[in-house]
């Protein structure tokens, strides 16, 4: 069609050449003009076809986008938050740009090209469906949930993930190495195309990688049975008998063999390592050790705000969540208004999550840590002061020397796996203030499933509530490191998950916490 119309567009062209000459003085060239009517018709009307073909095409775009977020509900970030719709939704924007961009390409109006060119960086690319692919994944093994127990995440069966869906999550996990998940979600697409789901992925397809999959998994009997299902399915295939006399071979040669197992295999599917075990399992709910908790009314000060703010006095239930090491819990250090003022001058300033490379020191994106972060300044907001000041209120600690309010959003599956906050690579601000000797970690939400935070060597697990605060020392009174600190933000299984978090230096409190000799706190 393209080459059809370039044609028309030349044949156009010429014929206006044309006409820009004299004829009158040749009846041959005044014959010809006939001719060069007819074909200017003609092209005219292939050049019509062609463009009343690319408005069908943009009108089928329109369509696939409108179908994009027909099933939004009222509340967008409720929507975004559950991670199975969260991914249909991006799979289904980015397969429909897809097809926005391949007709920007052959469309006449520079216009509709620019627009495109224009829109392209706000839309997610491959990366960003690689990267909410991984986040279901990551959620898959932390919380232990087969492929249909992920797909019921979903809020109605509408969106429930389908063929296709579990099809490029097992390509997604099969490239990032998980070949496990992969084999189980190639195996979630087959089950649903026998129960006769209508997908663009074929059966043979699927039951081709599925084979290769099990074989890489060492599921040999698994692999030649898969192997004669997919001969069955195609026998004109002439590559499938090759692949199974290959499989039949090493059958053969393999001294001890099981009897092939059914279609549906029987592994245990979540082998976590012994260093994730614990973790996991507080994530989970599982092991949490119980301590009584002491509660008590803890009277604070803190301004109102205003140009001149005046100090009052209110009550912040301070509740005991852990004895050694001390952690506590500040109740209702933040209202909802002030929360939301936090949240909307962060969104601007949001940026991926970094960590520090232990041997460079040098900051880098990792899947270790999965969220989005900014920092603000007592100028940003009077707001950011008067949490400062409050934090100093409650915990008795100086402010001068603490660092910057960081605010963080955690993604599909968001997370930041096992670390300490005081040990920093290279940590610039250390001779000068000193480390990191308390953390004071403030929940700005409520989430759903998920998302707590976990101290693995002591079996912790402190679930977020909005308003809140936990606070804890890194160091010890000898100036040491409490290894027991280790601690970690689990993966939001579905919710939004905000923090922000103070931490608070050295410096300054030689007369708030006094110093000792003694390893312990």
């Amino acid at each position: 069609m393209e080459h059809k119309l370039f044609i028309s567009f030349f044949l156009i062209s010429t014929a206006l050449s044309i006409i820009r000459t004299e004829f009158y003085s040749s009846i041959d060239h005044m014959t010809g003009l006939i001719f060069t009517q007819r074909e200017l018709v003609s092209s005219l009307q292939d050049y019509i076809a062609a463009e009343g073909a690319h408005i069908e095409k943009l009108k089928r775009c329109l369509r696939m986008f409108e179908n994009v977020s027909k099933s939004v509900p009222s509340h967008p970030e409720t929507y975004m938050s559950n991670p199975v719709t969260a991914y249909k939704f991006v799979r289904r924007l980015r397969n429909a740009w897809i097809k926005v961009e391949e007709l920007a390409h052959s469309s006449p109006s520079k216009e509709f090209l620019s627009l495109i060119s224009a829109k392209s960086q706000r839309i997610p690319d491959d990366t960003d469906l690689d990267g909410i692919t991984l986040g279901l994944l990551r959620l898959q093994e932390t919380y232990k949930l087969p492929p249909e127990k992920m797909r019921a995440l979903a809020p109605t069966a509408e969106e429930f993930l389908d063929p296709d869906d579990s099809f490029h999550v097992a390509r997604v996990a099969h490239e990032n190495h998980k070949f496990l998940y992969a084999f189980l979600w190639m195996q979630d697409a087959h089950r649903q195309l026998d129960e006769g789901k209508a997908a663009g992925v074929s059966q043979k397809e699927v039951l081709r990688f599925l084979a290769h999959f099990a074989f890489q998994m060492g599921e040999l009997p698994l692999a030649f049975q898969l192997t004669k299902d997919l001969l069955d399915l195609d026998p004109s295939d002439d590559i499938i008998p090759y692949q199974l006399a290959y499989y039949q071979r090493l059958r053969e040669s393999v001294q001890r063999w099981h009897s092939a197992p059914a279609q549906v295999a029987n592994f245990d599917i979540f082998m976590p390592s012994d260093k994730r075990n614990i973790y996991e399992a507080l994530c989970r709910g599982d092991g949490e050790q119980v301590t009584s908790r002491r509660q008590r009314a803890l009277s604070c000060r803190y301004s109102t705000g205003g140009g001149n703010p005046r100090l009052i006095y209110a009550p912040i239930k301070e509740e005991e969540e852990w004895a050694h090491p001390h952690i506590i819990r500040y109740h209702d250090l933040l209202s909802d208004m002030e929360i939301d003022i936090i949240k909307n001058i962060s969104r601007l300033k949001l940026q991926r999550a970094m960590v520090l490379d232990k041997e460079t020191g040098k900051r880098h994106a990792s899947e270790d840590r999965v969220s989005k972060s900014a920092w603000l300044s007592e100028k940003d907001d009077g707001v950011v002061a008067r949490i400062s000041q409050r934090i100093a209120d409650a915990t008795g600690l100086e402010m001068e020397t603490a660092e910057d309010l960081q605010v963080a959003n955690y993604g599909i599956g968001g997370q930041y796996e096992p670390h300490y906050d005081s040990k920093l690579p290279n940590d610039t601000e250390f001779l000068a203030n000193g480390g990191r000797i308390a953390t004071v970690l403030i929940y700005m939400s409520d989430v759903e499933m998920g998302g707590a935070t976990v101290f693995p060597l002591i079996g912790a697990a402190l679930k977020p509530k909005k308003g809140s605060a936990v606070f804890w020392y890194n160091l010890l009174r000898n100036g040491q490191e409490d290894e027991r600190t280790l601690h970690a933000a689990c993966p939001v299984l579905t919710g939004s998950k905000w923090v922000s978090n103070i931490w608070i230096r050295e410096r300054g409190q030689e007369f708030k916490r006094r110093c000792g000799l003694s390893q312990s706190d």
